[in-house]
């Protein structure tokens, strides 16, 4: 008996290609433009190499979780201008570092965190993370606390506050855990009108983010494919 034949992954440029496709019909069936969604592809673990690779493809939007890889990353390709989007906990101490090559921080999540972040100087665009769990450990700011927060943010110079970022709970339905963030988003828009973008809606859930307003996607491995062996 013959062994089973194990289709080869699909290319990169395959894999990046039915996304743009899947996010372009997710906008269609919800009555949107796919030009206000921006895909963030997230490269953790991944080598400047594959990252050189989507630029080619015209991929200007990069997503890291990691400070130190981050910030590598983003010096050895700073010739190519890309857009980096910090998507992982932020801690304090490290905060200067993150702003000196992030052009967007999406998890802004305590008014320490704010201060930290300050500058007379510069202005950088943050996305406060709303955490949907009941784990403080999961990283957000909880729900109930969402306003003094955004008070907090915009008081804080050198920040620009684009909107709220959340990621679905493992086990719950991803619809629901975004229409809650929509209606928050509501609710930071009354106090903050600009702040209307919504970073939410990642490989497996994307098409459920759109339908609720999602304008910033953070997708990893549905484009990059599985990650490399890592220590």
């Amino acid at each position: 008996m013959s062994e089973p034949v194990i289709p080869a992954p699909a290319p990169l440029a395959d894999r990046l290609a039915a996304v743009r496709a899947g996010v372009a019909d997710a906008a269609a069936a919800a009555g949107r433009s796919s030009d206000e969604i921006t895909t963030i592809v997230v490269t953790k673990f991944h080598p400047a190499s594959l990252i050189e690779e989507l630029a080619a493809l015209g991929v200007r939007d990069f997503g890291e979780s990691r400070h130190q890889e981050a910030q590598a990353k983003s010096a050895e390709l700073a010739h190519l201008g890309l857009t980096w989007h910090f998507v992982g906990q932020v801690q304090g101490k490290k905060a200067r570092q993150v702003r000196a090559y992030a052009d967007v921080i999406h998890s802004l999540d305590r008014e320490s965190l704010a201060a930290a972040l300050a500058s007379e100087e510069s202005t950088v665009d943050c996305f406060v993370q709303v955490n949907l769990t009941e784990d403080p450990a999961r990283g957000g700011v909880a729900p109930a606390l969402l306003e003094p927060l955004v008070g907090r943010v915009l008081e804080t110079p050198g920040i620009r506050l684009l909107g709220l970022m959340a990621v679905a709970p493992l086990g719950a339905e991803p619809r629901r855990s975004y229409a809650r963030v929509r209606e928050l988003g509501d609710q930071v828009r009354r106090l903050a009108p600009e702040a209307r973008f919504l970073s939410m809606g990642m490989s497996s859930d994307y098409v459920d983010a759109i339908v609720e307003g999602a304008t910033h996607l953070r997708i990893g491995t549905a484009i990059t494919g599985k990650r490399p062996e890592h220590g």
